[in-house]
């Protein structure tokens, strides 16, 4: 590549000054502050989470000392990424082996050398560097034989200038993007509980003349519940949207009915077979777990990442259950709420409803996600909440009649497949944010991001001042480290 005028090609050793050693632990009662590569950010590219430690305390590799603007650079290959400048607040605290100190030296602006390095082609250049090696780190040398295209000193500043201005208005657009999923999960909650409580359809209603779900009732049989097992309580615990521990009471719209879940659905749960057994998995037999239900939390789930055999099926309490089954996540994770696709078996955190003709199973999906977190009031236990069976038995719905039903999960797939691609044109729009930073990175390192001034001091007898500076620098003496006091 032909570089700008007044540019020159060099490597980072080249730009960068020595750095001084000390021994914390000579002052045992101090306290001080100590940066390793956790305590490094690798989103933010900041020092977040410094360390105090006392000097009696300090790790034998805890002798370099940093300076403001220094910058870090991470050389354990899994954390080359973080990456960092020195804040004021850290001037003459330290930093470990593992991490590379690089300050410039007089004329290279630190700022420049903190994005050159934390660029990705740079990142990308040491990862190769540690490719082939027994132990998955770079050293120190790596970083300093790194190539790096030095403009003219003024050219420089006015490089960084021009960065933080765009990145800092690349940084609000991320931020808002970054806000997009949580707006979208509060936007698919409000279209939930407007779905349910019936707000969505009342225009709707009003329009049409449909059986009431109460005559409905009259000629749909209850389903066969299985035997055994706990009671439903008699305790009222209202619900947020339609779903409630017995009936709450709450006024509903014309025609609809706090109905028991058991007379409108069959209720089971699952089981795990013996993991001691391994003729028990891998079987062919879906099996939903904890996992499946968080990745498939709200949708349809098709296939499982377990399966149970035959054998397995018949040697435990878990059921094959048929397709359309909705199940809901009770213990550790409560909450998540899945539809089979086909006949699957469930562990036992699960409740699991198959329904009959007067409620439909995508219904009763929405109906159980429109509580959100506020589902957990149903349930037990301070450090993980179950839902236990006595209240699950005792679950109530808010029952609109089949039409309605129909009509309220139309709708709400239009208003939540809406919702989600404004989240994936937002996820869309980061990505780009990301390729248009590198892209000016690359502009800026190349010298396309701001005009060259004929003016200015050439890099190259910038260069040649700090190698003569180097060369008439006394050497320093080797000695024995001096013993911790």
């Amino acid at each position: 590549m032909t570089l700008p005028e007044g540019w020159v090609e060099t490597t980072i050793g080249e730009v960068v000054q020595p750095i001084e050693t000390a021994n914390p632990a000579g002052k045992p009662d101090h306290t001080f502050r100590y940066v390793d590569i956790g305590s490094i950010d690798n989103r933010l590219l900041a020092i977040t989470e410094p360390k105090e430690i006392l000097g009696r305390d300090a790790p034998s590799r805890a002798r370099r000392r940093i300076r403001r603007g220094d910058i870090l650079f991470s050389t354990v290959r899994p954390y080359l990424k973080n990456i960092a400048q020195v804040p004021a607040a850290l001037d003459g605290e330290f930093t470990s082996t593992g991490v590379c100190v690089l300050r410039g030296q007089e004329g290279v602006e630190s700022g420049f050398l903190f994005r050159r390095v934390a660029s990705q082609d740079f990142i990308d250049a040491m990862t190769l560097a540690s490719d082939g090696t027994m132990y998955p780190a770079i050293a120190d040398k790596d970083v300093f034989a790194g190539a790096i295209s030095l403009p003219p000193k003024a050219e420089q500043r006015r490089i960084v200038a021009k960065l933080d201005a765009l990145t800092a208005r690349l940084a609000r657009a991320r931020a808002e993007l970054d806000r997009v999923p949580v707006l979208v999960e509060r936007e698919h909650l409000a279209l939930l509980r407007a779905g349910i409580t019936g707000s969505l359809t009342a225009e709707w209603r009003e329009a049409s003349d449909v059986e009431p779900i109460a005559e409905t009732l009259q000629h749909i049989p209850a389903p066969q519940q299985g035997r055994g097992g706990r009671e439903a309580t008699d305790k009222v615990i209202p619900g947020t949207a339609g779903i409630a521990v017995n009936d709450p009471g709450t006024p509903l719209p014309p025609g609809w009915a706090w109905v028991s879940l058991l007379r409108v659905a069959k209720q089971e749960t699952g089981h795990t077979p013996s993991r001691s057994k391994p003729e028990y998995w891998d079987g062919g037999v879906p099996w939903i777990g904890i996992r499946d239900a968080g990745a498939h939390h709200g949708r349809v789930i098709e296939t499982t990442m377990q399966t149970i055999s035959e054998a397995g099926l018949a040697n435990s309490s878990a059921r094959l259950l048929p397709a359309e089954t909705v199940c809901l996540s009770r213990t550790a994770s409560v909450g998540y709420v899945t539809m089979m696709k086909g006949s699957m078996a469930t562990s036992q955190d699960f409740a699991t409803w198959t329904c009959t003709e007067a409620l439909l199973p995508e219904y009763l999906l929405y109906a159980l996600m429109a509580e959100g977190d506020d589902i957990q009031r149903f349930g037990m236990g301070s450090t993980h909440t179950t839902i236990y069976f006595p209240e699950i038995r005792a679950f109530h719905i808010a029952l609109p009649p089949v039409e309605e039903q129909r009509e309220i999960v139309s709708r709400l797939k239009t208003a939540l497949t809406r919702a989600d691609r404004m989240e994936a044109e937002g996820a869309r729009a980061r990505a780009l944010i990301d390729r248009l930073e590198a892209a000016i990175l690359a502009k800026a390192f190349r010298g396309e991001l701001v005009p060259q001034d004929p003016n200015d001091e050439p890099a190259s007898v910038l260069l040649d001042r700090i190698r003569a500076e180097r060369a008439a620098a006394p050497k320093a003496k080797r000695g024995r480290r001096p013993k911790a006091g």
